[in-house]
């Protein structure tokens, strides 16, 4: 179940990583200026910052699988509708439109995948990885679909929204069989350390901020670096993503060999230099950097969603949205401020306070602690309301 999760996964956030991959492509047909395609991405992550934790306050009262289908279809919907109208109010409202989907997505969609793996972190880092794989092949999808024939040809990239939403369709089919056998596995909890979940909230916002404001600029800063096309732009921000799906991975194997904390808290600090090096050191060896800083800023992705989890054992819906969700939302609310300093300065001035940022992480994550893992627990066979109850997210009454 959790290789249909990430590759689901996939096919949802490939719609995130798309926002940014029609940046050039909006800057080139309509002229937008920085600060008008930072408000772009702005209206993709506005609606979901806010909306990500609605849906995950929601999960936490009721299981709602359904969800995950109809917000891949939203998704995707938005995006491919966002290319056909020149009008910068409609093509605002299409990505809003894309932005609400993925928030709808996720917080359920960790709920499912924490359930299907017993809490495993190497799970949730395949999980995450599917995500991940998405975003890195958004710019090639984009590029592929736009490219040739401009943004016209947008209505092809609901593709992968079709394909993700009937991959859904077995997931569902298999909770429902495992309630119906009796199959399924609760999760110990603690109670919740509400002081730890904000402090990781804060170190969340902050990589959010690196991440989009890097993901929105990159390919225009390569290709204005490099002297090259487009291409050098689009180089650059598949490495940024691909280096993400590394970085998931490589995050769960060593939190199974270090306690999660501690891997976040190296990771941070690799990111500083590795963001003060796309800013600073010219030539091709930018790529490098970019890889760097996409691997260790994902590498506590997944650490991050399971932190959240196990510090509000008792809302893991909520935890989910949070963690999972303003990840790839927050930073948008501040993609508007450094298109207006790059337009006022230049964009290596407007990147360069987003150096402060995994510095920010770093001393957060020095103050968090290490949360006891959840174990999977075997339930016996339900029968008449159990049902109902299994597919509902555990409640507990802490007094």
């Amino acid at each position: 179940m959790i290789i249909l999760l990430s590759v689901g996964h996939a096919c949802v956030d490939v719609y995130q990583g798309a926002v940014a991959s029609l940046v050039p492509f909006f800057v080139a047909e309509r002229a937008y200026s920085y600060a008008a395609v930072s408000g772009v991405v702005l209206a993709a992550s506005l609606l979901s910052s806010v909306a990500q934790p609605v849906f995950g306050a929601l999960t936490d009262r009721w299981a709602m699988p359904w969800l995950l289908p109809v917000s891949t279809i939203l998704g995707g919907l938005g995006i491919a509708l966002s290319g056909l109208s020149g009008s910068y109010a409609l093509t605002l409202v299409f990505v809003a439109v894309s932005g609400v989907g993925v928030a709808a997505y996720h917080p359920e969609s960790a709920r499912v995948a924490r359930v299907a793996s017993g809490g495993s972190h190497s799970a949730m880092g395949w999980f995450s990885l599917g995500g991940n794989l998405g975003f890195a092949l958004a710019p090639l999808m984009v590029t592929a679909v736009v490219g040739p024939g401009g943004l016209r040809l947008s209505p092809l990239l609901v593709v992968p929204a079709l394909v993700g939403s009937v991959l859904c369709l077995p997931v569902l089919r298999a909770l429902e069989k495992r309630t119906a056998d009796g199959s399924s596995a609760s999760i110990t909890t603690g109670p919740d350390d509400r002081a730890s979940f904000v402090k990781l909230s804060l170190a969340v916002v902050c990589r959010s901020i690196v991440f989009i404001g890097v993901s929105t600029f990159i390919s225009l800063y390569a290709k204005e670096r490099l002297g090259g096309s487009t291409a050098a732009g689009t180089a650059a921000l598949f490495v940024l993503y691909l280096g993400g799906a590394v970085g998931s991975v490589l995050g769960g194997n060593l939190a199974n060999r270090w306690d999660r904390v501690t891997v976040a808290r190296w990771s941070y600090l690799v990111t500083v230099g590795a963001v003060a090096g796309i800013v600073f050191v010219p030539g091709p060896a930018i790529y490098l950097f970019v890889a760097l800083t996409s691997a260790g800023l994902y590498v506590p992705f997944s650490l991050q969603v399971t932190l959240g989890q196990d510090y509000l054992p008792s809302r893991v819906g909520t935890a989910s949205g949070i963690t999972l969700g303003l990840t790839v939302s927050i930073g948008g609310l501040v993609s508007p401020l450094i298109g207006t300093v790059a337009d006022a300065t230049s964009l290596r001035t407007a990147l360069t306070p987003l150096i402060l940022m995994p510095a920010l992480s770093w001393l957060l994550f020095r103050t968090l602690p290490e949360p006891t893992a959840p174990k999977p627990v075997a339930t016996a066979p339900q029968t008449g309301d159990d049902t109902d109850a299994a597919l509902s997210p555990a409640r507990h009454d802490h007094r």
